[in-house]
């Protein structure tokens, strides 16, 4: 049975990210520099433009780059940055193909822990330390995915009843709440720049 995901806050969309390992991959690709339901609606948007039911690696990866780009840069735009996310898009998706058959799911099944795990994450094309450490928290507390040592791996994301991230996203009160939490986050940075 797939998890409640509600992180695109679309039924449709959230659905989707429910049911296809890869639709919340992409959608934390996409997850920056855009409000964070906006990127995980993206794997929605891509997959209907694709005339798609789900998302699929291998047709990803082989598409020609410029119609690609295309489906991205259509209107609404799937991201600020739709060739460039196209790209990265295309690139993880290669990845994917080479190192687990096009199986994103098989990044995470048979991790024996929360390290190999993390490090596994952080090897995708496009996902350094901070964005590897959100989706192990995202796998651990939203879709069953429990290695031994997973919260450690994850860091403070991994911590239990925190709003830092999309991993604690269940709701619009818990998006408000990371919403907060981010906005305060760049005051304090802003604050010590002053300085």
């Amino acid at each position: 049975m797939s998890p409640e995901i509600r992180l695109a806050q679309q039924p449709d969309a959230d659905a989707l990210l429910g049911r296809s390992p890869l639709a919340a991959l992409v959608g934390m690709l996409l997850d920056q520099q855009v409000p964070m339901e906006w990127a995980f609606s993206g794997p929605y948007t891509i997959a209907r433009r694709m005339g798609e039911d789900d998302l699929d690696a291998a047709r990803i990866a082989a598409y020609d780059p410029e119609a690609f780009a295309g489906l991205l840069k259509e209107k609404p735009a799937v991201h600020r940055y739709p060739g460039n996310m196209a790209k990265r898009i295309q690139v993880l998706c290669r990845y994917l193909v080479d190192e687990y058959g096009g199986d994103a799911a098989a990044v995470w099944n048979d991790a024996p822990d929360g390290a190999t795990l993390l490090a596994r994450l952080k090897a995708l094309p496009g996902f350094g330390e901070q964005k590897a450490k959100i989706f192990l928290a995202l796998l651990g507390k939203q879709y069953g995915v429990h290695p031994s040592g997973w919260r450690e791996a994850a860091g403070a994301y991994g911590e239990k009843g925190s709003y830092r991230s999309a991993a604690d996203i269940t709701g619009p009160e818990s998006l408000a709440k990371v919403r907060a939490y981010k906005q305060e986050m760049k005051r304090a940075e802003k604050a010590k720049k002053s300085e």
